[in-house]
């Protein structure tokens, strides 16, 4: 395995649905006690850009794959890229293994369908695998102490580019 230090950031995308109350989207990571061997298994849809996609396109499909909602509206694009390190023993584990962590672009979106669009067990009509087993709408604000935390200070960034937004 190279040296964590040489490995490149995998692009990525991160989403935050608002929804009419300005509550956020998270779901519960399906799967993860295994990985992350924690209490922290809630987070914010994301997932990787694809070679011929803008982080845009990325964030429309990633959002669809993973909770199978497609109703939403852009509110705005944050700033900045946002990185995170993989901690040793996730990449120890063989779950990572070309990338020393993710540098992600963040979206904030207004969710505009109802309830029932949202479907997290089998996203996507059963075309895509599942990644979370639970979701629920919360507080902005209370993200990044429910978030795995490694990833915290991510979500510290997008608290601040998108607080204005939130409840």
């Amino acid at each position: 395995m190279a040296k964590k230090d040489k490995l490149p950031y995998r692009d990525c995308v991160g989403i935050c649905v608002f929804n009419k109350d300005n509550k956020v989207w998270i779901g519960n990571r399906f799967g993860a006690n295994e990985l992350e061997n924690s209490d922290y298994t809630w987070q914010m849809p994301q997932g990787g850009i694809d070679a011929d996609e803008k982080p845009l396109q990325a964030a429309l499909r990633e959002l669809y794959e993973e909770t199978s909602i497609q109703s939403v509206s852009l509110i705005r694009e944050a700033p900045h890229w946002l990185h995170y390190d993989f901690p040793d023993h996730v990449i120890k584990a063989g779950k990572i293994g070309k990338f020393r962590g993710q540098r992600q672009r963040w979206f904030a979106f207004r969710f505009e369908g109802d309830e029932t669009e949202i479907e997290v067990i089998r996203p996507g009509g059963g075309h895509h695998p599942q990644e979370f087993e639970a979701w629920r709408w919360e507080s902005l604000a209370n993200t990044p102490d429910l978030i795995v935390p490694f990833k915290r200070d991510v979500y510290l960034g997008v608290l601040e580019a998108f607080a204005d937004i939130a409840d």
